[in-house]
């Protein structure tokens, strides 16, 4: 199994006692990165926003920097939001990616979690599905084929249209990104694709019925099981001791839940609702290295196994001092005790 951290970037609150300006938390971020990869985790991925509070407009540009700094780590987007994007341009960005970083580069894409990409780009938010369908039928070819004949209708068509660069990657890793929609786990294993589940609330086994239609579809679409890998992104932060962790993760998770909350319809969050997510069977991967590496592996068995699991840390607007030694444990004590 692959371990990971994932990074939207983000301030949710403002906090007049946690703010600092951007260009010192996209420096910070960097330095995490490049933390990440000397601490041994095998993948770190940057999320794609178009609000206030998030510096992930740009994720490319971000990892490129990244990449420039890192030796070994891959460098994936969480997620590239396609349906509000060309095509044409996010498979070139990748592929300069892949090129900066000697073959490190990797893409989920999804239809993101928010909405503003859409208005932003010119896009109608009923188009929602149909848009995505569209984008990642043309990103595909584009992978698959240096000249690329396509027409569709959202986007002007190509006629053996050349698109380069091309990556050092034989085939770019393109993984799909899905929340809680049957539709998108069929489609991702009818296209052979690799799945990236985000379980960001509930409890994971009930992900099961929706990993298993994955499966099945793409068995019946002749891909064998070693193509269909199953990914999780979770939120998590990991302490020296479980009581360290939850005190420091629940006063930032909980005021930034609660203001995506009301814009959600859903209720404010509360230490009890907290402490059930943060249990054994729920969502959240909040501990010690030894108590949350054990709840990964009943998460793996939860979804008939699984090949990545990476942790999202923003949520509790932690301090930057407090992500790095977070990194530090995933790397040097956690992995060790999941992959053994």
């Amino acid at each position: 199994m692959e371990i990971g951290v994932d990074s939207f970037a983000a301030m949710f609150s403002g906090n007049s006692s946690k703010v600092i300006n951007d260009a010192d938390a996209l420096a910070q971020l960097l330095e995490r990165i490049e933390y990440a990869d000397q601490a041994g985790l095998d993948v770190f991925g940057i999320g794609e926003h178009h609000r206030k509070g998030f510096l992930d407009s740009a994720p490319t540009l971000i990892l490129a920097a990244a990449a420039a700094r890192t030796k070994r780590i891959r460098l994936t987007s969480a997620v590239t939001v396609l349906s509000a994007a060309d095509p044409v341009r996010v498979f070139q960005n990748f592929a300069t990616l892949d090129l900066i970083s000697h073959g490190r580069a990797e893409m989920v894409a999804g239809r993101g979690s928010f909405i503003e990409a859409f208005p932003l780009f010119g896009y109608n938010l009923q188009d929602y599905d149909e848009l995505f369908a569209e984008k990642l039928d043309l990103l595909l070819k584009i992978r698959a084929n240096e000249f690329v004949t396509w027409s569709g209708k959202f986007r002007a068509a190509l006629k053996n249209q050349a698109v380069y660069p091309r990556p050092l990657q034989d085939s770019l890793p393109i993984w799909i990104g899905v929340g809680g929609t049957p539709e998108s786990f069929i489609r991702a294993g009818t296209l052979g694709l690799p799945l990236m589940v985000a379980v960001i609330g509930g409890e994971t086994h009930h992900f099961r019925p929706l990993v298993d239609l994955y499966r099945e579809a793409g068995k019946r679409a002749g891909f064998k099981s070693e193509q269909l890998k199953v990914g999780m992104h979770s939120l998590g932060y990991v302490a020296k001791t479980s009581q360290e962790a939850i005190d420091d993760f629940y006063p930032g998770y909980a005021e930034s839940m609660t203001k995506v909350g009301k814009e959600r319809g859903w209720p404010s969050m509360t230490r009890a609702r907290f402490e059930a997510q943060a249990g054994p069977k729920g969502a959240l991967l909040v501990g010690s290295a030894e108590e949350v590496s054990e709840k990964i592996l009943r998460h793996s068995n939860a979804l008939g196994g699984i090949s990545r699991l990476s942790f999202q840390m923003d949520s509790a607007e932690l301090p930057h001092e407090k992500l790095m030694q977070a990194i530090e444990l995933i790397g040097t004590r956690l992995k060790p005790l999941v992959l053994q």
